[in-house]
């Protein structure tokens, strides 16, 4: 089949992809209720990431026409399938959504007046990429962020009504606002509905403004206020780079934080409301210093750190970055289209842009004058900011390669190389940026002139551990916790070229046990920096409730049994 062909780099790695809504249908005949619903209604619905049974189920619940009890009776149902296993009779659970399964609905909608080469399917393609950009404004003037209302017609499609795309920009920011306790696994029917009721009414009351305390051991932080300050330009606490030599930090680590072992963790900047401030509460109130790589380098990637490291007297690796596309790929200035403003490319992806979208950027330049007609140019400028796409030839446009990702984070050439393709994306798309984090860590080197004894937590291609090594610092031992195979592969391959400590690898981070840990700070003589960032991290939708995301609360389990058994030494 020609169609698998073209995304054939999009089905092998050993952890595998989530399916797309479409694959997971459920064909139920919907009841008499549900009729008075359209299909394109049930259509939305399950673009927006429901499941379709669960669709149809709250459609007969809820009764015709009152789309707020469903969206608010799916997200109870996805709260509760979350937890569960459901059987036929109960509540089904909702498959996981993530940042490809947006992008299949988004290319989907993207490539469906490309199906045909000649100019009128480019046409009429393009008077849809016009409506669908009204709608954006349109949301954007109400005061809805850009990325949120552009997600929202990427779910529900074009066609869908301003109304109905806002309902789903509340749904989402919803679903990912706060931190749901775990169920019972032995719940019966009549406990599921008292707590169906009571999600119910928590769902009302976030759809309403109100913001219910995030859990933790602390008290909260910043006052009252839910979100975790964002400082506009995103430079940290400072960068090696003029008017940003100088930031601001607290005057002083709060007390608990103060090492040994040092720490360090990283997380994207813009998560979901309400999770830095957890984050931050359960790692002693320490101030978060978020951090966009564009300052460093040619690519943007904001990030947060919360860590407890000295912030003075820092230094950049040698030789510096490159800070633009043109210093990073001079090659590939001749071919720049000169309607094409970008100088630094976006957040690195974790795939690779679909094949046919390329043929058929291709065909529809080459079908117009140069320069293109506006509708045109904004057409391609979106898609090539959205995959990093770059000019390699007249009307020709590519994705990055993975030696060229490599380069633009700081990793040593052929770093990734031995694994596919496919998996060389997803490493990288997820792996740490090693200016920034070695620009972070610089100051250890002074710190620990015989080297350091590194606990290093999902350490993914080795981000970490390359980073010091660039620093010239000498690890005397790690324990490496990752669970992918691919990249301890990676990992394995780089230190055994490259440094003369020993590598105790940990395949699964529950498997790190107090006793475990004891054991190691006993033998190393405690642990100087405990590092690590959050799995998965390049997609956070579902924040720190997510599968991968929550592994953070171990993290600070870890943390916590490092300083309590380096205290007993």
């Amino acid at each position: 089949d020609p169609s698998d062909e073209e995304f054939n780099w999009n089905s092998s790695d050993d952890d595998g992809e989530v399916a797309s809504t479409a694959a997971s249908r459920n064909h139920d005949a919907p009841g008499s209720s549900t009729l008075a619903w359209s299909s394109s209604s049930v259509e939305n619905f399950v673009r927006m990431g429901f499941e379709r049974n669960m669709v149809l189920k709250a459609m007969k619940e809820t009764g015709a026409g009152d789309a707020d009890s469903l969206v608010l009776l799916l997200l109870t149902y996805k709260e509760i399938g979350s937890e569960h296993e459901c059987t036929s009779s109960g509540y089904p659970p909702l498959a996981i959504e993530n940042e490809d399964e947006d992008d299949n609905i988004l290319e989907s909608i993207l490539e469906s007046g490309f199906t045909n080469s000649d100019d009128s399917g480019a046409e009429d393609f393009l008077k849809e990429v016009s409506h669908r950009d009204m709608k954006l404004e349109s949301i954007v003037s109400m005061g809805f962020p850009e990325a949120e209302a552009k997600m929202a017609i990427a779910r529900c499609g074009p066609d869908a009504a301003v109304s109905f795309l806002i309902d789903s920009i509340q749904a989402s920011q919803t679903a990912g606002e706060y931190y749901l306790g775990d169920f019972s696994n032995h719940e019966d029917n009549s406990n599921r509905e008292r707590k169906k009721k009571r999600l119910m009414e928590g769902n009302k009351r976030k759809r309403t403004g109100f913001r219910d305390e995030v859990q933790g051991s602390r008290g909260p932080l910043y006052g009252s206020h839910d979100l975790m300050p964002l400082r506009n330009p995103m430079v940290g606490f400072n960068l090696p780079i003029e008017p940003f030599s100088s930031g601001d930090r607290w005057p002083s680590l709060p007390t608990q934080a103060i090492g040994p072992p040092y720490f360090y963790y990283e997380n994207v900047a813009c998560a979901p409301k309400g999770d830095w401030t957890t984050i931050s509460r359960f790692l002693y109130d320490v101030k978060p210093e978020f951090v966009d790589s564009k300052f460093l380098s040619a690519t943007n990637r904001k990030r947060g750190y919360i860590h407890n490291l000295p912030v003075t007297n820092r230094s950049p690796l040698i030789p510096l970055p490159p800070k633009t596309i043109f210093e990073a790929f001079p090659r590939i200035e001749k071919w720049w289209a000169t309607w094409d403003p970008r100088t630094k490319l976006n957040c690195l992806r974790t795939r690779s842009a679909p094949a046919m979208l390329i043929e058929n950027i291709g065909s529809t330049l080459a079908s117009n004058e140069d320069p293109p007609p506006l509708r045109v140019q904004k057409f391609v400028l979106e898609e090539c900011r959205k995959w990093n796409l770059i000019w390699i030839g007249k009307n020709k446009v590519a994705p990055l390669e993975p030696h060229e990702m490599e380069l633009l984070l700081g990793f040593p050439p052929d770093h990734t190389r031995g694994i596919t393709k496919t998996q060389r994306y997803r490493s990288l798309g997820n792996a740490f940026h090693v200016d920034i984090v070695a620009y972070h860590l610089s100051v250890l080197k002074e710190l620990f002139p015989d080297g350091m004894n590194v606990l290093s937590l999902f350490s993914g291609i080795g981000g970490a551990e390359v980073a010091l090594h660039k620093l010239g610092i000498r690890l005397k031992n790690v324990v490496s916790v990752e669970k992918s195979k691919v990249n301890r592969t990676v990992l394995r391959s780089w230190w055994d070229e490259n440094e003369t400590g020993t590598l105790h690898e940990i395949d699964d981070i529950q498997k790190l046990s107090l006793e475990l840990i004891e054991e190691y700070v006993r033998r190393f003589g405690g642990f100087d920096l405990v590092i690590g960032g959050s799995p998965s991290n390049h997609h956070y939708c579902h924040g720190l409730d997510a599968e991968h995301s929550s592994l953070f609360y171990h993290y600070v389990r870890i943390l916590e049994a490092v300083k309590s058994a380096m205290q007993r030494m």
